[in-house]
């Protein structure tokens, strides 16, 4: 059943100004995720949110010129701190949630572990290296959510596990492909390289903007395997809670279609950002809701848990 969030502790001006205050970051930093959190109930979606001000704001850290791994290192013993001890408002809201919902610690610090290889200017030589790269960055988001969010009666944590894993693969990969230009301008590559080798290109030339036919096939190829991730996630929103649903289904149906976009644009994203306006996402939101009605859940057997995990 759905986490019921009304047991959060009785928010005194500061918390309940921290929790509007993620909320805020929520609507400017990612419309799609602040339009498909509006379907959760009330309780859920303040602290749905308050998750994400804290994954925006560790982010941000590694965004700005000149961060360090020590600035990272400090984050991370920051988070560590219980809701009680926070003076930032972001951590004070997450740390509040993350303790009503006995969030599993280890996945903020490997979203962290995940942030600081940003720093390094981390490449990747195969996609099982920038697979597990979108693993800490993005599906932990999803592991910290379900505690949250609730699972369907009579499923576990461990048997959602994968799908929310595939799903965040599938959000951080469409990310990536979305935001090559913006990255290449701050000297970051996140293709692998031997995908890149597989079209003629390098790193280098991502990084002079290259965008001939060779990146126009690359790209076709990645697109076709983010829809892959997220044919193989979408099952696994029919198993957490009824009322998590649409929300969860918008959040993924929504991201998948930054991918037409890209299409829509002629994958040029080396100089233009793909992405759905207000008005396209308030069309595709009946079609994205009966979807989301009609998924059926993944077998629940060895089989079906490999399928996803795969």
């Amino acid at each position: 059943m759905l986490a019921d969030a009304r047991l959060l502790p009785a928010a005194d001006d500061a918390l309940e100004a921290a929790f509007e205050q993620a909320a805020e970051i929520t609507r400017r930093n990612s419309k799609t995720f602040y339009t498909a959190t509006g379907l959760l109930p009330p309780p859920a979606r303040r602290a749905i949110r308050a998750l994400y001000g804290f994954c925006r704001t560790t982010d941000d850290l590694v965004d700005r010129e000149g961060a360090t791994l020590a600035e990272v290192e400090a984050w991370r013993a920051a988070v560590a701190q219980p809701a009680a001890r926070q003076t930032d408002p972001v951590l004070r809201a997450w740390a509040a949630v993350r303790e009503r919902y006995g969030v599993d610690s280890r996945y903020q610090f490997e979203l962290i572990d995940g942030v600081a290889l940003d720093i390094r200017r981390q490449r990747y030589q195969t996609w099982a290296e920038l697979e597990r790269y979108c693993y800490l960055v993005a599906s932990t988001v999803g592991l910290l959510s379900m505690p949250i969010i609730g699972l369907a009666p009579g499923v576990s944590l461990e048997e959602a596990a994968p799908y929310a894993i595939r799903l965040g693969v599938a959000l951080q990969l469409t990310n990536i492909l979305r935001d090559v230009g913006e990255d290449a301008a701050r000297g970051r590559v996140y293709l692998p390289a031997l995908d890149l080798a597989r079209f003629g290109l390098t790193a280098e030339d991502i990084l002079r903007g290259v965008s001939d036919q060779r990146f126009v096939e690359l790209m076709k190829f990645e697109i076709k395997r983010a829809r892959d991730q997220f044919y193989r996630a979408l099952p696994g929103i029919a198993l957490l809670a009824p009322a998590a649903r649409p929300a969860v289904g918008a959040a993924a149906l929504l991201y998948r279609a930054i991918l037409d976009e890209i299409e829509a644009i002629g994958y040029q994203v080396q100089t233009r950002r793909a992405h759905t306006t207000s008005l396209q996402k308030l069309l595709r939101l009946p079609g994205i809701l009966l979807t989301v009605a009609l998924l059926q859940p993944p077998a629940l057997l060895d089989g079906g848990r490999a399928a996803a995990s795969a």
